[in-house]
């Protein structure tokens, strides 16, 4: 019995030795069978080959992959990088406004004054608006009406009659010195109407002339406090007041 377990020991060690031989074989061809990126040939491996997520981005070649190789959707576009897009590459209409962050635009350069053009220096040329010079004055003129006057009817009214009675030609001069004139007959009734205004007592001028006879023989309409209308000749004494024009 000794003998025969002493004969079949060799042949045990044996048969263990050419398993490790064959398990170690078959490993060396196994990592001798690996290839590297450079031993595929191009195109020899369709995409659908490739697992998901197999290929790092940093692993590819700039301008290996086509923009028609990609999949719509296939790129958030988390996964660019800034600046990767020019706008060369974008295609019309791709992005709208919603799309626009506006606090990263600038100011239109012809707007910088648009914000602070509180008055115009000269109205007739409103684009030259970028300082206010004096908000009271059109092109140089006094606009609105000052002192002792109110606005009515579209102009400024002097609120006192003339301190003395003159001849209607007169007042009409001194008027014509101050820029206005003396008002229309039915204007200055109405205005005897506003809130605070009392016409003289002895009725005051108009600048209408109802009649005519003769050089320097002529009748103006006069109007009395209550409103009422009458004429004189235009020799006769009476107050007056002027219409001032908004712009003087």
């Amino acid at each position: 019995m000794r003998r025969g377990n002493s004969r079949r020991q060799p042949a045990l060690a044996i048969a263990v030795v050419a398993l490790v031989v064959a398990v170690g074989g078959g490993t060396v061809y196994a990592a001798a069978t690996k290839i590297n990126g450079k031993q595929i040939r191009p195109s020899s491996m369709p995409g659908n080959r490739v697992k998901p997520n197999s290929l790092p981005g940093n692993r590819l070649a700039p301008g290996s992959v086509a923009g028609n190789r990609l999949q719509p959707g296939s790129i958030s576009a988390d996964q660019l990088a800034p600046g990767a897009v020019s706008a060369s590459q974008l295609a019309p209409g791709s992005v709208t406004g919603v799309q626009i962050d506006v606090a990263t635009l600038g100011q239109v350069p012809t707007a910088v004054h648009a914000d602070t053009a509180d008055a115009a220096k000269d109205s007739q040329t409103a684009l030259n608006a970028v300082n206010a010079i004096d908000a009271e004055r059109v092109n140089g003129h006094r606009a609105g009406c000052v002192g002792e006057t109110r606005f009515f009817a579209g102009a400024c009214w002097q609120t006192q009659s003339s301190e003395a009675a003159v001849p209607a030609p007169t007042a009409a001069q001194a008027c014509a010195t101050q820029g206005g004139e003396l008002p229309d007959a039915l204007a200055l009734a109405a205005f005897s109407q506003q809130t605070g205004i009392v016409l003289a007592s002895g009725d005051e001028w108009s600048g209408d002339i109802p009649s005519f006879s003769a050089p320097e023989i002529y009748g103006v309409i006069i109007v009395a406090p209550s409103g009422q209308i009458d004429s004189a000749a235009f020799s006769a004494n009476h107050k007056y007041r002027c219409v001032i024009p908004l712009l003087t």
